[in-house]
Order: C-alpha cells, then structure tokens, then sequence
C-alpha cells in the first residue's frame, strides 16, 4: 500500500552520511587513472554507420548493457543529486566559476549530492565547492578524443564510452539541474533534459539556467521564433527558470523538491550478496 509522503523539512536526509575520503593533494597524472583517454575507439564509430553484422551489433548491445550495469551499479548508492551543466573552459579566475563554486556549496548545504561532467572548468568548480562545504562530489566523465583528468575534488567518478548512457545517469539520479554557461554539449544536455519534462518522461524537476547576460538571447529566441511560430507551447518557456540568483536558484530546487518530495527514492541499503560495500 502507498505510504503517506513524509512532510518536508527544506533538507534532504538520506541516510547515514558515508565519510568523505581524503582531499587529493595533487592532480592525476597521465596513467594513473582508466580516465585517460588518448584517442576515441574506432568501435564507436563503426556504431552509427548503419547495419553491421549480427554478431556484432550482439555484441555492441552487450557491451551498452553491461555500461549501463556499470553505471547503476557505481551510483546506486549517491543519494538525490543535483547535476551541475556547464562549459569546461571557464578558469578559475572567471565569474562563471565562482558561481558555480558557491552554487556547490548551496546544493551541498540542503543535503544533496552535487554530480557533475567530472571535468574541469565550471564542473570542477561545482565540485569544488560541494567538497568545500562537507558535501558529496561526483562526476560521470564521457570518452573523449582528447585527454582529460578528472578534477581534484571528486569523491566517486565514473567513466562512460556512450553519450547516450552517461546522459541516462545524469538525468536518472537528479532531482535538479542547474546549468551554466557552455557550449554545445551543455546545451545537448539541457534540451534533451526539458525534453524529458515537457513529453513527461521524468517528473517537473527545476532546470534553473545561471547567467542571464548569456542565455538571455536564447530565451529570446524561444519567444520571438518558437513560440511565436507555434512550435512550443507556451508553458513550455516557464519549464527553464533564469537567474543570477543563487538564493533564487536554491530557492527554486527547495520548492521543485518539496512539490516531488514523494517520488524521491531514499537511498537504498547495500546487499552483501552482491559484494557492496
């Protein structure tokens, strides 16, 4: 039988808090972590360009299977998230990372857990500040032609071959995203996540864009030419919040949590049998 909700008390309270493992007192170096990734495998490729044999698209599904077996198995046990979009360009002298530090330690503040890309820029400054104020840290990396380190303040990272797996993973354990400047991958990221909202996929969760000076002409956009052209509906404008506010922000996560406070999933207990720990 449905239980009744449990009333809301403006933080969420998983469970007992894991201890944080030491802060790392230097960068990873090349080779030390399955997170290098010197070039992109031909494999993937080969993945989009139509009809293969059958034994190895069986073995393409196999190995998509077993990534996303990884990726439930590695984020099991996080507690609510609030994933955290935005460029890895941004250094850590610019404006943008500073928001995003102090965004990480806001989240951190209700009790949640602050995921990420895992890279550097404004998802290391998310990171950052989630670590800064005793909070979880953690990022889902993607395979990249190019080398990438994991930034210094992750507690728990995982690496993913498939765009598509690492996007189910950042959706799947978030009851929250705030996005920050960025380029075309932040903006694949939000897109595909207000799509899920508006077709009703995953419940209203707020998406709070930071950084009005840079997503205002884009917002403008959806009025000028998509609403106006009837290709959105106009609610769908209202699914995207627009803020300089970090308490605004905060402010909105607290109230979109409140009002799905009884579709958040508590952290589950670890089985033995299955060798969690």
């Amino acid at each position: 039988m449905p239980t009744t909700p449990q009333a809301y008390d403006g933080r969420i309270h998983p469970g007992s808090p894991e201890p944080l493992p030491p802060e790392p007192t230097d960068r990873p170096g090349p080779g030390s972590l399955s997170w290098d990734v010197a070039a992109t495998h031909p494999e993937e490729r080969r993945f989009l360009q139509g009809p293969r044999k059958r034994t190895e698209e069986f073995l393409r599904a196999c190995r998509i299977f077993g990534e996303f077996v990884k990726g439930f198995r590695a984020l099991h046990f996080v507690g609510p998230c609030v994933t955290v979009f935005g460029s890895a360009r941004f250094k850590e002298d610019h404006a943008y990372y500073a928001m995003a530090r102090d965004m990480g330690q806001r989240i951190a503040g209700l009790g949640l857990t602050v995921m990420t890309g895992g890279g550097p820029g404004v998802m290391e400054a998310a990171n950052r500040g989630a670590r800064e104020a005793g909070g979880r840290s953690l990022g889902c990396n993607i395979q990249l032609p190019m080398e990438q380190h994991p930034n210094r303040y992750l507690d728990k990272w995982v690496e993913f071959r498939y765009f598509f797996v690492r996007k189910v993973m950042l959706v799947k354990y978030s009851y929250a995203f705030v996005v920050m400047p960025g380029g075309f991958g932040t903006l694949d990221e939000v897109f595909e996540t207000a799509t899920l909202v508006q077709t009703g996929k995953i419940h209203h969760f707020p998406i709070i864009m930071m950084g009005v000076d840079f997503w205002l002409p884009m917002f403008d956009f959806f009025r000028d030419r998509m609403l106006a052209n009837g290709t959105i509906s106009p609610g769908d404008v209202n699914l995207l919040t627009l803020t300089d506010s970090p308490e605004e922000a905060i402010e909105r996560i607290k109230s979109g949590i409140a009002e799905n406070y009884g579709t958040i999933a508590r952290r589950p207990r670890r089985s033995w049998l299955l060798g969690e720990r």
